[in-house]
């Protein structure tokens, strides 16, 4: 039986940057708080009989800021957004997918883009992959409020809403509650749009959660009815037993995602035990500890054929009726003025 597991989660996030438990210190892994779980580095434990070193963030340009200022590790665990900034500022050099004998199992959706994959080399392994989309109270909160995304401007709520600290994930739903689904030809009347919506949710807002534990613990004490949330914060509330639903479409829709590994330009540790870590991270049997721990999709193919259909749609990942919009590597130039739109919209401007 799991014990508190978000609460668990909160108290890894608290340890920004610094490691989660005693563990190798030939290998640095700069990671997303709640990814540390044994099934996803069990051959790597096995082989040298402890862990890798973890530093956690809760979000990706908290992360890339951190490393491009000099802190060290030797795997960092971004989303697609963020890898062409890693490979601008020269942080990160290709994998030698010669040592990844999964590689050839991963997705290829995941890997369709120049950004990742080119003639120079792969310089991104996708990992997992998730959604985000309306979690809410079932028993406070009617399933007819929940079927559109202007729940998030209902005065019912005022003060009951929690969205993320994540530019990505908030643009996303701006652009959906607008009537965009697809983020690589913004104009500047869609973007003038989304923003002025996001203005008047922000009045509703209580708090821009920081990772999912928080969003849970949130939800959780009741103060927040309505979340923008990812599929791990559902997770820790329905393995804690506390009332959730998770609604992927609303009639707008809602968004997908999906994350990996870079390999760091002289990285602090073994390049060896590197591709050992990514090597069971990648691995078929990671798949269920994966999306059993914190409701995420695995990218390897083989690993998701291994899941119960039932838990996949439980974890909320099956196919939906509803618009998606996915977040594909988009224009730089459109993400950095989303990012700092974002941080006036936060500070009621």
């Amino acid at each position: 039986m799991k014990i508190s597991s978000f609460l668990l989660a909160g108290a890894a996030a608290s340890v920004l940057a610094a490691p989660a438990f005693a563990a190798d210190r030939e290998l640095m892994i700069f990671d997303w708080a709640g990814f540390e779980i044994p099934g996803l580095f069990e051959t790597y434990q096995e082989k040298y009989g402890n862990s890798p070193s973890y530093a956690f963030y809760g979000d990706d340009d908290e992360a890339y800021q951190k490393v491009a200022s000099g802190f060290r590790a030797d795997v960092v665990h971004p989303c697609s957004q963020m890898v062409s900034k890693y490979r601008d500022a020269g942080l990160i050099e290709p994998w030698d997918v010669s040592k990844i004998p999964a590689f050839a199992d991963l997705d290829p959706q995941f890997l369709d883009s120049p950004v990742f994959k080119d003639e120079t080399g792969v310089w991104f392994l996708p990992t997992d992959w998730g959604v985000t989309a309306v979690a809410y109270n079932p028993d406070e909160v009617p399933a007819e409020d929940v079927s559109t995304l202007q729940v998030f401007l209902d005065p019912k709520y005022a003060g009951r809403i929690s969205l993320p600290n994540s530019s990505d994930d908030v643009w996303a739903l701006a652009y959906l509650a607008t009537g965009v689904t697809d983020w690589d030809n913004v104009s500047d009347e869609q973007f003038q749009a989304a923003a002025d919506w996001l203005r008047k949710v922000h009045k509703n807002v209580r708090s821009y959660w920081a990772d999912p534990s928080e969003q849970a613990q949130l939800m959780a004490s009741g103060e927040v009815l309505i979340a923008w949330s990812w599929n791990d914060g559902v997770a820790y509330l329905k393995q804690d037993g506390y009332p959730v639903a998770f609604q992927r479409e609303p009639v707008e829709g809602s968004t997908t995602w999906f994350c990996g590994m870079v390999n760091m330009k002289d990285g602090p540790g073994s390049e060896e035990k590197v591709y050992d870590f990514i090597n069971s991270w990648l691995r078929p049997e990671a798949a269920l500890p994966l999306i059993e721990e914190i409701g995420y999709g695995h990218s390897n193919l083989k690993g998701m054929a291994l899941i119960p259909k039932e838990e996949v749609i439980d974890a909320g990942l099956g196919p939906i009726n509803a618009p998606i919009l996915a977040q594909t590597p988009n224009d730089p130039q459109l993400r950095e003025r989303q990012l700092a739109e974002f941080e006036k919209i936060k500070a009621g401007f």
